[in-house]
């Protein structure tokens, strides 16, 4: 499967952004799917994540409450709905995804195949 993440960009303190990650080759249907970012000068951290039945989802206690991940399987895309956006959001986003249940869906580790990321700045 390809991902292509999309939707990134530059906006102000409480804004709100959309990120689409869409598929090619394979129907996301079958992958679980999940959300990561990286800050620069850090490590890659989860930010959510949805089960391949599409439920049940995960999300990083730093975004919970603000940030939705949810998935149009006709589109095959899967996408990250982000409100209240705060300067420590800024990162580049990937989504990822691997067939089946992730045996951890919070781990880097459990996705094999990776979207090119996009950049998300969030100015005070």
């Amino acid at each position: 499967v390809q991902l292509q993440a999309s939707g990134g960009g530059l906006v102000q303190t409480g804004d709100s952004l959309r990120l689409s990650c869409a598929a090619s080759g394979r129907t996301l249907s079958r992958y679980s799917v999940g959300w990561f970012r990286q800050a620069p000068g850090k490590e890659r951290e989860f930010v959510s994540a949805i089960s391949w039945r599409g439920s049940p989802t995960y999300y990083a206690d730093s975004v919970k409450g603000r940030f939705t991940i949810s998935r149009n399987v006709a589109k095959n895309t899967v996408y990250l709905q982000m409100n209240s956006l705060k300067p420590d959001d800024t990162a580049i986003y990937y989504c990822a995804a691997d067939p089946g249940t992730a045996s951890q869906p919070m781990g880097v580790r459990s996705y094999n195949y990776w979207g090119q990321g996009t950049q998300v700045t969030v100015s005070s």
